[in-house]
């Protein structure tokens, strides 16, 4: 498999959102969208892409994952990770989330719902620790949502 992890263009847009309503729909169908297509479709092209921080994956010239991530205050975030169903397993999450854990200053922090357990396992496994949970009452799902955090140990010390 070629991969090519690069920025996100203007003109990804539509395929970055084809990733993340398909893996929404198929992973994620417990927590009901809180948005329609066509303004997700719209906030990614207007809001998502251009404010930077969005990483596309790129395997035989077809984007196959997305990940953004900003700063705000002391703390980074990983705020979108999502691939396309067919091809979780492949290692891209994990390309994509060691290049943001080593671009990003530590602490790095992340929300997912609590009943995601595979997203959960995902990140735990790569060092991240549930800090707070949620009842979902603050956020647009209304799903409990768990946060983690990655504090920079290396892989050795974990």
């Amino acid at each position: 498999m070629n991969l090519v992890l690069r920025d996100a263009r203007r003109g990804d847009s539509e395929r970055v959102a084809d990733v993340y309503l398909k893996s929404r729909r198929t992973f994620l169908d417990y927590a009901a969208m809180a948005h329609s297509e066509a303004e997700v479709r719209r906030w990614v092209a207007t809001k998502l892409i251009p404010s930077g921080g969005v990483t596309v994956a790129i395997v035989d010239d077809q984007i196959m994952g997305m990940l953004a991530t900003s700063r705000k205050e002391s703390v980074s975030w990983i705020d979108q990770l999502y691939l396309l169903p067919g091809v979780v397993g492949r290692g891209i999450g994990s390309r994509l989330l060691e290049l943001a854990m080593a671009a990003l200053p530590a602490p790095i922090r992340l929300y997912t719902f609590q009943q995601n357990s595979g997203s959960r396992r995902f990140y735990e496994r790569h060092g991240f620790r549930a800090i707070a949970f949620g009842d979902g009452s603050g956020i647009e799902e209304r799903c409990p949502d768990v946060l983690y955090e990655f504090r920079g140990e290396t892989r050795a010390a974990r």
